[in-house]
């Protein structure tokens, strides 16, 4: 098990759920803390500078975690499941970017609320055009060895795909091998009747995961039993990352620096478990 921080560049939007902006200064400070990678908060994949980053990443002996994408939906209202095809094929052609470039940084591309809102349509009709984009881009990523994951989010935030329930019968519906689930256990405390033993439930289709306490802050800062939640992902032999996509409160350091300090000595004797395990 690795821990990864969210970071956007300093000119992302101001809706942008990260902790940290500015990769420059802000990838040295992820290390300095002692998180394995960086998730990086990206509206288009020209944002960066794949060479600079490189330099950051070797400079750090950080990891990318995944290329996240709720900017792509935040900036412009561009979804998986609009009803006119060239909105659709638009959001496609991003996707294809973002994998080109997981295809070198963390082989991971998450999709959150871009795949769209049900917004009174039947959900027959935005699954069968989720289903379509879906399989279209996990094919196109295969080859580049990139996994999409699908986030359920909470029923406040959108109406189509809540829980992890129904993220896994959608994974059913798309049937593609590099198409799975990045639950988020904030999410999981609104929509999931639990939240260890549902991800250990599911744990087949779940391939990375999105930590922050029951009131968005810092895992630590609310009532979440975090220790609990380890024990169920150990007896499901959950492998993957974790990555804190927090509220920046009271500040990016101090918000960070909380996650570090509390989950990273949980991470730790995880994983000396397992290699125990592994070693028996």
């Amino acid at each position: 098990m690795k821990l990864s921080i969210a970071i956007a560049d300093t000119h992302a939007l101001p809706s942008a759920f990260v902790v940290y902006r500015g990769f420059e200064a802000c990838i040295p400070k992820a290390a300095r803390l002692g998180f394995h990678g960086v998730e990086l908060a990206l509206k288009r994949a020209s944002e960066l500078n794949v060479n600079r980053l490189n330099e950051l990443l070797g400079e750090n002996n950080l990891s990318v975690s995944c290329i996240s994408t709720g900017q792509v939906y935040a900036d412009g209202g561009l979804t998986m499941t609009h009803e006119h095809p060239e909105k659709r094929r638009e959001v496609v052609a991003i996707f294809r970017e973002f994998i080109d470039l997981a295809g070198s940084f963390g082989n991971i591309v998450n999709i959150g609320r871009v795949r769209g809102p049900l917004d009174g349509r039947p959900r027959e009709h935005v699954e069968d055009l989720f289903v379509g984009v879906a399989r279209e881009l996990c094919d196109y990523a295969l080859s580049k060895d990139v996994t999409l994951i699908l986030e359920p989010v909470n029923r406040y935030e959108t109406d189509f795909i809540n829980s992890v329930e129904e993220g896994v019968a959608l994974m059913q519906l798309v049937d593609r091998p590099n198409m799975l689930l990045m639950p988020d256990v904030f999410h999981m405390n609104i929509e999931d009747r639990t939240i260890g033993p549902e991800l250990a439930r599911h744990i087949a289709y779940v391939k990375y995961i999105h930590v922050a306490d029951s009131n968005r802050l810092a895992p630590g800062q609310g009532h979440l039993d975090f220790p609990a939640l380890f024990t169920d992902l150990f007896h499901a032999g959950y492998d993957g990352w974790l990555s804190a996509e927090i509220l920046p409160i009271p500040s990016p350091d101090v918000a960070a620096r909380q996650t570090a300090e509390f989950l990273l000595p949980l991470v730790n004797v995880y994983n000396q478990q397992r290699a125990a395990v592994t070693v028996a």
